[in-house]
C-alpha cells in the first residue's frame, strides 16, 4: 500500500538515520523542506523532498496538504496511562488547601490508585486503558511508555503489566513497559519497606520475567518513599532480570538520585524539578536522558525543571505528559509542548524536539519514531491549515490536528 502527501507548507523534524538525539545548542535547529512531498510504503517512510522533485507515482493514497504542516506523532515516554477510575476528590482537596503529602498521609494518591485497582477486573481495567490510548492517538501521541506502579501486591502488578501487554499486542501505537512495584509502600508493609522491596525482587521479578511482561524498571526515589539505598537495590536487581532502568528522581528533592541512576546507566531520568549542580555535572557524558513533565507541574503547582540550565551544558531533554490520576490527568502532549514554551522557556524548535526524537530516545526507540526519515515507521500528524509550527506551542486551547496516521495508516 503507497500513500503519497503532497504540496505540505512545512515538512518538519526531517533528519538523517544517524540523529537519534539532539543536544544543547543543537535543540534551537528543526530541520524542515517548505512546500515539500512525503511517501510511504505500507508502514514506512520511503522518500519525501521539495514539490518540485515529486515523480510522478501510482500512490494508491493521496492526501492534499495544501497550506498544513506535516510532522512525527508525539513519543510521550512517561506515562501510567493503564489505572482504574480517577482521583478527582483529591483535586478538589489540594484546592481547599491540602498539600500532595497531606493527601498521602491519609491515605490518598497512590494508595487510593492501588486501592481502586486492585478491585478492578483485568477486562475493565484493559478497556478503561483502550479508551485513554485511543484519546492520545487522536491527540498525537505515536509512542509510549506505560508504567505499572498502582497494583503495588502481587497480583495487582501483573494485572497492570498483563493489561499493558494486551495492549502492545492489539494496537498499533508503539508501547513500552516499565515495571514500577516501587511507586509507593502499601499499607501491609507500612513499617517494613525493606520487607516490601524483598517481595519485588524474589516474587514479583521472577514472575515478570517468565511472562516477559516489562522493558523497564522504575521506582519513585524520593524523601518519604524510598532513598538512594533503595533505588540502588531496585536497579541492581533489574539488571540481574535484564531491565533497564528509568527513574523518578528528583521531583520534590535533589539528594543524589541522578547521580545514582547515572552510575546504572538509567535510560532516562525523569521529573527533575529540583535540580542541583551537582545532578547537571553527572548527566554530562551520559547517556542518560533527563525527560520534564511540565503539566505535572502545571497540576500541582511545583517548580517546573529547569530545562535551560540542562542545554546551556550541552545536554538533552525530552518531554513527556507523566499522564496518571493523581498529579497529571492529561495525556495530551500539544499542551505539554506549549507548556515547555510558555512556563519552561524553550523554543518552539526545542519543544517539538524534545517531544519528538527525544521523546523516543527516552524510550530507545529512535532508530524508528521520532523524525521524518527514511526507512523510519509512518506515525504522522497532519495539522489543519496554519502559518508555520510556531502556532501550534502558541495557539494551547486549540486543537491544532487534522489527520494521523499510525503505520501508514489513516487513524483521524
Amino acid at each position: 500500500m503507497t500513500t503519497l502527501i503532497i504540496n505540505i507548507k512545512q515538512l518538519i523534524q526531517v533528519r538523517e538515520a544517524n540523529i537519534l538525539k539532539v543536544s544543547g545548542e543543537e535543540m534551537k535547529t528543526l530541520p524542515l523542506i517548505e512546500n515539500a512531498y512525503l511517501l510511504i510504503e505500507n508502514d514506512t517512510i520511503v522518500d519525501f523532498g521539495k514539490m518540485e522533485d515529486c515523480y510522478s507515482t501510482k500512490a494508491e493514497t493521496i492526501i492534499d496538504a495544501s497550506g498544513k504542516i506535516v510532522m512525527p506523532t508525539w513519543c510521550d515516554s512517561h506515562t501510567h496511562v493503564v489505572y482504574a477510575g480517577n482521583r478527582v476528590q483529591e483535586f478538589v482537596d489540594r484546592i481547599n488547601g491540602l498539600s500532595y503529602e497531606d493527601i498521602a498521609n491519609r491515605g490518598g494518591g497512590i494508595l487510593n490508585s492501588a486501592k481502586t485497582l486492585q478491585n478492578t477486573t483485568e477486562d475493565d481495567l484493559y478497556q478503561q486503558s483502550l479508551q485513554r490510548i485511543n484519546q492520545l492517538i487522536k491527540l498525537g501521541t505515536g509512542a509510549l511508555e506505560i508504567k505499572s506502579g498502582y497494583g503495588l501486591t502481587l497480583e495487582a502488578e501483573l494485572k497492570m503489566l498483563r493489561v499493558i501487554k494486551r495492549l502492545k499486542k492489539e494496537q498499533n501505537i508503539k508501547i513500552k513497559a516499565t515495571f514500577l512495584g516501587a511507586h509507593a509502600v502499601p499499607k501491609e508493609f507500612k513499617d517494613n519497606k525493606s520487607g516490601y522491596l524483598d517481595h519485588i525482587i524474589k516474587d514479583m521479578l521472577p514472575k515478570i520475567e517468565s511472562e516477559d511482561l516489562a522493558d523497564y524498571i522504575d521506582i519513585f526515589c524520593e524523601k518519604g518513599y524510598f532513598d538512594l539505598e533503595d533505588t540502588k537495590r531496585i536497579m541492581e536487581a533489574g539488571k540481574k532480570y535484564g531491565l533497564k532502568s528509568k527513574i523518578h528522581v528528583n521531583q520534590f528533592n535533589s539528594f543524589g538520585g541522578v547521580k545514582l541512576a547515572v552510575e546504572y546507566n538509567a535510560v532516562s531520568v525523569d521529573h527533575l524539578e529540583e535540580l542541583s549542580p551537582e545532578d547537571v555535572i553527572a548527566l554530562q557524558n551520559s547517556n542518560t536522558m533527563p525527560v520534564a513533565l511540565p503539566s505535572c507541574s502545571y497540576f500541582l503547582s511545583i517548580p517546573y525543571t529547569p530545562a535551560k540550565q540542562l542545554l546551556e551544558a550541552g545536554l538533552p531533554i525530552a518531554l513527556a505528559t507523566d499522564y496518571n490520576p493523581g498529579s497529571t490527568p492529561s495525556g495530551n502532549m500539544n499542551f505539554v509542548v506549549s507548556t515547555a514554551c510558555i512556563k519552561m522557556k524553550l523554543t518552539p524548535e526545542e519543544a517539538i524536539n524534545a517531544a519528538t526524537l527525544n521523546g523516543a530516545f527516552a524510550m530507545e526507540i529512535s532508530n524508528q519514531y521520532g523524525s521524518i526519515t527514511k526507512g523510519k515507521k509512518a506515525n504522522l500528524i497532519i495539522t489543519k491549515p496554519i502559518e508555520n509550527y510556531n502556532y501550534l506551542p502558541y495557539a494551547f486551547g486549540e486543537n491544532c490536528i487534522e489527520k494521523i496516521l499510525i503505520n501508514g495508516k489513516l487513524v483521524l
